[in-house]
């Protein structure tokens, strides 16, 4: 039934989102029409940037959330660490198989 699916989301600064993503997260660019559409692949799945046109007044979103599957998840911490991302470690209290810890990266755009 479905071919492709695609996770949009709207930006406030497409370009500072871009680097995030590709440059920081190492994701691969596959289109870019300027600056109203980027998609970024990642293993699985698509990440689509769109700007925000919403007014200013608009508070973001709170509830997305996009999870990476790593096999090493502190050496995967450490390389995205050196390209200057930071995380909010947060212990869920739980275990499900090897995870046990939420590390959650922050995007402020």
């Amino acid at each position: 039934m479905f071919t492709a699916a695609k996770v949009t989301l709207m930006v406030k600064d497409v370009e500072q989102s871009v680097k995030f993503y590709r440059d920081d997260l190492g994701l691969r660019q596959t289109v870019r029409y300027g600056n109203e559409w980027v998609e970024l692949e990642a293993p699985g799945t698509v990440i689509a940037l769109h700007p925000n046109r919403k007014p200013k007044s608009s508070a973001p979103p709170k509830t997305m959330s996009i999870g990476f599957q790593v096999k090493d998840l502190d050496g995967t911490v450490a390389k995205l660490q050196k390209r200057g991302v930071t995380f909010k470690i947060q212990d869920e209290g739980f275990s499900v198989g090897p995870i046990s810890l939420i590390r959650t990266v922050i995007d402020s755009t």
